[in-house]
């Protein structure tokens, strides 16, 4: 897992895809982490994570691409995690799927869900 570990506010409450998503009771909030040696795009970690906490099938969400630009969010993430050293933290935020996402250069992937997770989808 790259980035930080969770703390002990985080539940694990499931695991999508061989990731696991933990909950924030504090925040109402979930979390995963992208590790980029998976060889995973960013952009498939958080479909991936956002259908676990939603209980669809990613197949089942709105297109990210209505959200955000896919190929972006990866080549973000990717100059994030260059080689060259950096100063500070970044994070980009959005709306998908009725959820409030962000993306820290770190890999952790924040879910806020926006409704009642029954009515969201």
């Amino acid at each position: 897992m790259a980035g930080t570990a969770p703390s002990d506010r985080l539940t694990p409450v499931g695991n999508g895809s061989e990731r696991t998503v933990y909950y924030d009771d504090t925040r109402g909030t979930y979390h995963t982490w992208y590790d980029d040696e998976d060889y995973e795009p960013v952009s498939t970690a958080l479909l991936m994570a956002v259908s676990a906490v939603l209980g669809v099938e990613a197949t089942d969400l709105e297109a990210l691409h209505e959200c955000v630009d896919p190929d972006a969010l990866n080549d973000i993430f990717v100059h994030w995690r260059g080689d060259e050293p950096r100063v500070g933290d970044g994070s980009i935020a959005f709306r998908f799927a009725h959820c409030a996402v962000v993306v820290h250069a770190d890999g952790e992937i924040v879910i806020e869900p926006l409704e009642d997770l029954e009515t969201a989808v």
